[in-house]
């Protein structure tokens, strides 16, 4: 198997995964309005999508802007959807009111994925307490990456903390994969790389034009070449 870097490209629709594909994306998360920040899509756009790529796909568990779950119910209900149109991978993350994990709703959802892979996204970069979440968070099954700028004001603010996480890996915790994204930039890379980090997500940066325009395979292409280089 390759040991390279693994490169996660935001895809909205079919035009988009298809082009992030042909540029190089291991993996797609699938979202819809990211005025809002990335929302669940339609089970319509996840078997587009589904059909025009083979390459692995996480789709966003997530009805509304912020990081509270909402009505638990829709989303246990979209989740089902999802799996039965075959989808067997999933990002979500969501916080109580005082910034700590919301078990309650992410056991929920756990219990409905019955095994599936997920990762826990950004929320993780507003919580109270990071390494109480991923603690609190460690046995539950299918974690196996957290999405992360280490703060909420982007990787460059959260370069040290990726960096001193990067360093536990393997503790208690911190078993899961570090999936870089939230500002990230092709500079950040080499010492992202050199600190053992090997998962990188871009959404903007594969969209020269704009979220207005599709994903661009050039620009996919272009980190996909810094990763392996």
């Amino acid at each position: 198997m390759s040991n390279r870097a693994v490169l996660e490209v935001i895809a909205l629709d079919a035009e988009d995964a298809v082009a992030a594909q042909a540029g190089g994306a291991d993996r797609l998360e699938l979202v819809t309005d990211m005025a809002a920040d990335g929302l669940t899509p339609s089970r319509e756009t996840f078997a587009a999508i589904r059909a025009a790529v083979d390459i692995p796909l996480r789709v966003m568990l997530r009805t509304a802007d912020g990081f509270a779950a909402g009505d638990i119910d829709v989303l246990v209900a979209r989740a089902h959807e999802l799996r039965e149109a075959g989808a067997d991978a999933f990002v979500f993350g969501f916080l109580d009111a005082e910034g700590h994990a919301d078990l309650v709703a992410v056991e929920r959802l756990v219990a409905e994925l019955d095994g599936c892979r997920w990762t826990y996204h950004r929320a993780i970069d507003r919580c109270a307490d990071r390494d109480a979440l991923r603690k609190q968070l460690a046995d539950l099954p299918g974690l196996d990456t957290f999405l992360t700028a280490g703060s909420p004001d982007g990787v460059d603010a959260g370069i040290p903390t990726l960096l001193a996480e990067a360093a536990r890996s393997g503790e208690p915790g911190y078993q899961a994969q570090v999936l870089v994204g939230g500002g990230l930039h092709l500079h950040h890379l080499p010492q992202l790389l050199a600190a053992g980090i090997d998962a990188f997500h871009i959404g903007g940066a594969a969209r020269p034009a704009g979220w207005s325009a599709p994903v661009d395979a050039a620009a996919v292409r272009e980190w996909r070449k810094a990763l392996d280089a």
